[in-house]
């Protein structure tokens, strides 16, 4: 087997929050900065069902340094647009302070039929998450390498954690985006899938009996593309930084590569069950890094920072063919600094004050590019 990294292309989206200049709440921007920014990026920008929200999305970038420039680019793109038109702009998980209830919806039929379908849950679902994208050689290969990849979510997760505050309250949670979330239907880690056609036959089953209209209203934590050639993780608060962004990414990146490898090998990732798994993403959303994971091979509980240092260890061997070393470095940084939630409490802790954290989140929207 000729192992082809250059399949594993990545492209990010991400989803922003839009702030009151002044008072740092969230803010409806009637679609405002998504009509400017299409006239500048094309569909690279989209509205979301709430009208405080901005998605953006990377083109197809064949590399980890391209997928940074393309990030980069259009967070200064969306900041630029929405100064201009008196916003501005911020990367959490959820917002401190910020009712969903004062949020307006935004008109479009996609939508509509959301809320009318999951109600309240749908109302509330203000928040805020990192998408990644990796290429695949073929569905097949996809869902072997989604399967493998389940066991990882809580590791990266984890160091994605960006959302300890909800509606003005210190949540306990380091993770408070994932509990809002978990209110809707198909969530979660996935079960594993024993071949492509089952998972089809599943999408088609919900498809036949009314449970969904298309496959994109399946919303766990990862998914075969169901129109793409790639593996969407979905499990991540989007990060205060861009670098803390594309970090993630390339661990996504470098997870789907290292599994490539083992199977060339005829050597496969142990599966467990969604059941075990799931204890493990709860712990990452309430400690983040600070706390345990369960090591399921030993059985027993192990120091989050640990594991994911056993991470990197396991991912080292692609790092290079994938060119991705300098920014999987930076998870050094995450584990020394705090992931975003450890600093948005330690401002809280500083200020007692929710605006400022606000602001700090406003303030790192930019930083380091």
């Amino acid at each position: 087997m000729n192992l082809n990294y250059k399949t594993f292309t990545l492209g990010v989206e991400e989803e922003y929050m839009v702030l009151d200049p002044h008072t740092f709440e969230l803010k409806s921007h009637e679609q405002r900065i998504v009509h400017e920014g299409q006239k500048m990026i094309k569909d690279k920008v989209k509205a979301e069902m709430h009208q405080a929200v901005v998605e953006v999305g990377t083109d197809i970038c064949a590399d980890i340094d391209e997928a940074w420039s393309d990030v980069a680019a259009l967070r200064k793109t969306i900041s630029g647009i929405a100064e201009s038109l008196g916003y501005s702009m911020g990367a959490a998980g959820t917002h401190p302070f910020s009712h969903w209830e004062s949020q307006l919806i935004t008109d479009h039929i996609r939508y509509s039929e959301i809320v009318n379908e999951l109600q309240e849950a749908a109302r509330s679902n203000l928040i805020f998450g990192l998408h990644v994208h990796v290429g695949m050689e073929s569905r097949e290969m996809a869902n072997h390498i989604a399967n493998s990849t389940r066991y990882f979510l809580p590791h990266i997760f984890a160091l994605s954690t960006n959302s300890p505050f909800w509606e003005g309250r210190m949540t306990g949670y380091k993770s408070f985006r994932t509990k809002v979330f978990d209110k809707f239907p198909r969530t979660g880690i996935p079960d594993a899938f024993e071949s492509i056609e089952a998972y089809d036959n599943y999408v088609k089953l919900l498809i036949k009996t009314n449970c969904i209209d298309n496959a994109k209203k399946i919303w766990w934590d990862l998914r075969v593309h169901p129109f793409f050639n790639t593996v969407e993780f979905r499990v991540c608060d989007i990060p205060l930084t861009v670098d803390e962004t594309i970090t993630l990414a390339a661990l996504f990146q470098a997870i789907c590569a290292r599994i490539y490898m083992l199977r060339s090998k005829n050597l496969n990732f142990i599966q467990y069950s969604r059941a075990l798994l799931n204890e493990n993403k709860w712990r990452a959303s309430r400690y983040g890094v600070d706390g345990y994971l369960i090591d399921f091979g030993k059985e027993e509980e192990v120091n989050t920072r640990a594991l994911i240092y056993e991470l990197l260890d396991f991912l080292d061997p692609v790092l290079d063919h994938l060119g991705s070393r300098h920014r999987i470095a930076n998870v050094h940084r995450i584990l020394e600094h705090g992931t975003g939630a450890d600093r948005q409490l330690a401002v809280f802790e500083q200020t007692k004050n929710l605006t400022d954290v606000a602001k700090f989140i406003q303030g790192q929207y930019l930083a380091g590019i």
